[in-house]
């Protein structure tokens, strides 16, 4: 039986054993409270610390003691809002994109809805790019955050976060970025960017799920979404998982010294490329120019995406049509849509790729894709329907 092609690591990446093998050391030999002032408890006290340096360093942070630890990317983005907001109790307004995740999307649906917070929501193009006229003009003395994604999940696309700091501060707000898809895949440099707050996630690089840390630059307003101790330095209660946080700072370690963006890119190239030969009709989506080495979003018109990966499984290949968050559903892509590509949301596949990946995946996957592909187009009376 031939081993599995994983192609959707923008919904998770496989664990690196090292990570694993860092996390069951922890897990056996720092059996102490990190918050406990006994040996055991300083024992756990300095591995997680240490956890905190190497996160810090990958993304580019001063002090280490500007990352929080959390349960994950989504926990971070709602700290994020609900934090910025009590920050600013004068402003009532959130800037935000119409492609954020859907952690932020359904947070500030239901922040409109039940706390009467404005959400003003700047459009993008068809690839995906930000209107910046229209950014710009959404900002307003009324604005208490501005919450834009480093990297979207789907496409790809990058969002130029450093030129887009400056007009946020200039009107009084806070800025955050989802940055769980950029972060080791990406330069983000949170420092240099200027920004307030970034949310991250270490079952993006490598690490284990259930384990994500927010970025708070030195100085930032901060109020507490979880609340009764004193941990992660009163800013969110309960123990922290040392075993998962131990295995984010290995994750975040190697990612600095090994993560390829040259080769991703070169592999993703080729399979586009090659797809491309077999199948002309084959649209990339995204901003091609601007986005991360990784991914590849293909439309394949008149093609049934869900029928696609079906039969993609069946053939050992793993891939998605688009967030996770968002899989299982007949919904169309609402990233899709917002760009203007609602045409192609059921027929698109995300191929999203990692440092585990190899030429011989990508050979694999081409030998089945143009056929499923072919066999996968729908009456264009039922694609409609």
């Amino acid at each position: 039986m031939q081993s599995l092609v994983y192609l959707d690591a923008n919904a998770t990446t496989p664990i690196d054993p090292r990570v694993a093998e860092a996390m069951l050391v922890a897990s056996m030999d720092l059996p102490g409270n990190p918050s406990s002032g006994h040996s055991a408890g300083r024992a756990a006290r300095r591995a997680l610390e240490a956890a905190r340096g190497d996160v810090a360093a990958l993304i580019g942070a001063s002090r280490p003691d500007e990352i929080l630890f959390t349960s994950g990317g989504s926990e971070s983005n709602l700290t994020a809002i609900r934090a910025s907001l009590a920050a600013r109790p004068g402003r009532h307004t959130v800037v935000t994109s119409t492609i954020e995740h859907a952690s932020i999307h359904a947070t500030l649906n239901q922040l409109a809805t039940i706390d009467g917070v404005a959400v003003r929501r700047v459009p993008v193009d068809g690839c995906g790019r930000l209107d910046l006229e229209a950014y710009q003009a959404a900002l307003g003395s009324d604005v208490a955050l501005v919450t834009l994604m480093s990297a979207n999940n789907e496409t790809g696309t990058l969002f130029p976060i450093p030129d887009l700091v400056p007009a946020a501060h200039a009107v009084g707000a806070l800025f955050h970025t989802d940055a769980v898809q950029a972060a080791g895949r990406t330069d983000i440099g949170v420092t240099a960017s200027g920004v307030d707050m970034a949310s991250l996630s270490a079952h993006k690089l490598h690490g284990p799920k259930g384990v994500g840390a927010l970025y708070l630059r030195h100085g930032t307003p901060f109020s507490s979404l979880v609340t009764g101790g004193g941990q992660e330095r009163g800013r969110r209660a309960g123990t922290e998982n040392v075993p998962g946080i131990v295995g984010f700072g290995v994750a975040a370690s190697l990612v600095r010294t090994e993560a390829d963006r040259t080769c991703l890119a070169a592999l993703r190239d080729r399979l586009e490329a090659t797809i491309a030969a077999v199948l002309p009709d084959v649209v990339v989506l995204g901003d091609r120019h601007h986005r991360l080495a990784n991914t590849a979003c293909l439309a394949f018109p008149g093609a049934d995406a869900e029928m696609m990966l079906d039969r993609l499984d069946r053939a050992g290949v793993a891939a998605s049509a688009g967030s996770a968050c968002a899989a299982g559903g007949r919904q169309p892509s609402r990233v899709l849509v917002a760009m203007g590509q609602g045409g192609f949301a059921r027929s698109t596949i995300r191929f999203s790729l990692s440092r585990f990946n190899s030429d011989a995946d990508i050979d694999r996957l081409l030998t089945v894709l143009p056929s499923i592909a072919r066999e996968a187009r729908v009456p264009l009376a039922e694609a409609a329907a």
